[in-house]
């Protein structure tokens, strides 16, 4: 006597919405395939996420730097992205010092200065316009050389909440579905000023600048001009269009490019004490500036550097 086959099991219609938020386990590498571990000799380093964000202890910041310590500092910008120094309260010319010890530093006219043109200067109180809080982005990708890094300091923390967030943008490609990857491999999309500086500034304000910076023209994935690492290079505030695509299908694909930066796992959060500074490479990384700290006053002053054009 034969028995019958036992049909498998019907599960009911179970399909999610298309180009969401992929779930479950992620792919965390920290370092480029084929880099070793490799100690640090001249400071201590305390990881602060998987992949992304470690402080430095040990070193202070308001010295000049020695070329052995400003080559390992920056082996550990690119292996962790961004670092933290607690307690430096530099001075701002301290604070640009330090900075040009990766470059020549650039001005922003869209933003509010410090001391000098050179130092943005983020003064949040009640009624004070939010600027870039509150959004996922990468800096300045509008110029045809984004960014290479910003030193940020804190000058007067609210008693809770002003955290600010960073992303690994390598490991959010490194996460891509692999048809998403083939579908953006070679595409370029462009880059303007205005969706992120319309948020908070009206139309007067901007018009005037859109001569000096007009649209430009980025690889939807950079490579890392120092370690060779692909990495996802759009963002919310500036990306506009992918090359080549209709409208439709560019917005479509830009929301899931632009999910990316919110996987928690490519994240590190920093809580901010007074004098406290952050070293971040733009070039790996988006950000966003936690802004749940109302009535509370907020005071940050941030050095940019120059960079290079993405490829």
């Amino acid at each position: 006597m034969t028995t019958a086959p036992v049909a498998p099991p019907v599960l009911r219609d179970h399909r999610i919405p298309a180009d969401g938020l992929y779930e479950g386990a992620r792919v965390l590498d920290r370092l480029p395939a084929g880099v070793p571990e490799r100690p640090y000799s001249l400071f201590e380093l305390v990881p602060q996420a998987r992949t992304i964000g470690a402080e430095i202890r040990g070193v202070d910041l308001s010295r000049p730097l020695t070329d052995a310590l400003r080559d390992e500092l920056n082996r550990a910008l690119l292996e962790w992205k961004v670092l933290f120094f607690r307690g430096q309260h530099l001075t701002s010319a301290a604070q640009r010092g330090f900075a040009r010890n990766w470059g020549e530093l650039e001005t922003n006219p869209l933003l509010a200065t410090g001391d000098d043109d050179e130092v943005v200067r983020f003064d949040k109180a009640a009624g004070v316009t939010p600027t870039f809080e509150n959004v996922w982005h990468t800096d300045v990708t509008f110029r045809p050389r984004p960014a290479l890094g910003a030193v940020l300091q804190l000058r007067e923390v609210p008693p809770f909440g002003g955290d600010t967030m960073w992303a690994d943008m390598a490991a959010a490609y490194d996460n891509l579905p692999e048809e998403v990857k083939a579908r953006i491999d070679g595409a370029r999309a462009v880059h303007d000023f205005l969706p992120g500086f319309a948020r908070f500034y009206p139309a007067g304000r901007l018009a005037p600048f859109q001569e000096r910076f007009p649209p430009v023209e980025h690889p939807v994935v950079r490579r890392h001009p120092e370690t060779g690492r692909r990495m996802l290079f759009v963002n919310a505030s500036f990306t506009t269009r992918i090359v080549g695509l209709e409208r439709a299908e560019s917005d479509r694909l830009l929301r899931l490019l632009f999910q990316q930066a919110h996987v928690p796992e490519f994240q590190v959060r920093f809580r901010w004490q007074q004098g406290d500074v952050a070293f971040w490479d733009n070039r790996a990384t988006q950000h966003y500036a936690v802004n749940d700290y109302g009535p509370h006053r907020r005071v940050a002053e941030r050095v940019a550097i120059a960079g290079d054009r993405p490829f």
